[in-house]
């Protein structure tokens, strides 16, 4: 991996990308987008995730956070790591979910091209960060992020989409609340 995608700075911010083996559209449940969610705000209250933008996609998630622990590393590892088991325990036992078998049977191939992983892979490996060193940087990133369920074609307005914090600039913060607050970077227009 590149040095160019490793979190150097431990106090920095940092946009990531991650998204589930073979791009598998597993966010398209409520059940699976809350446990997304739930994890987040633990992280946000127990390890010291600040959380500055997201957006959750069908089958990736965007970020911007900082750890105030100073080990983003770490806690995204461990985000990972727990949120994989809840998904596969929920998509297990999920009775309505009628691509069990096969999301199962995918997680299952990826997990056997990994060597760390024991029976069922459920995110990619690479989260590519990229530390924000400037305002205008910070801003570019919260923009794309934003944008993406418009460019997907999702919806026509980015606040429309209810996983995205552009419900949270623009004061609805009934999803997840952010730490927005040290941010100053001309982000009400947005």
């Amino acid at each position: 991996m590149s040095r160019k995608y490793k979190f150097q700075n431990p106090a920095a911010n940092y946009f990531i990308s991650f998204a589930t083996v073979f791009w598998i559209d597993v966010f398209t449940r409520q059940i699976y987008l809350s446990i997304l969610a739930e994890s987040i705000n633990h992280c946000r209250k127990e390890k010291g995730m600040e959380v500055f933008a997201y957006c959750f996609m069908p089958n990736h998630v965007h970020l911007i956070f900082r750890s105030a622990n100073e080990d983003p590393s770490g806690l995204l590892r461990d985000f990972k790591g727990f949120t994989a088991r809840q998904l596969l325990k929920a998509i297990e036992e999920n009775p309505q979910e009628s691509r069990r078998e096969w999301m199962l049977r995918k997680m299952e191939q990826a997990g056997r091209r990994n060597s760390n992983v024991k029976k069922r892979q459920f995110w990619q490996q690479h989260n590519k960060p990229i530390e924000l060193w400037s305002s205008k940087v910070l801003k570019q990133k919260i923009d794309y992020i934003h944008n993406n369920p418009v460019k997907q074609g999702f919806v026509t307005d980015p606040v429309d989409w209810k996983y995205s914090s552009a419900r949270n600039y623009a004061d609805d913060e009934t999803v997840l609340k952010i730490d927005n607050k040290g941010i100053h970077v001309g982000l009400m227009d947005l």
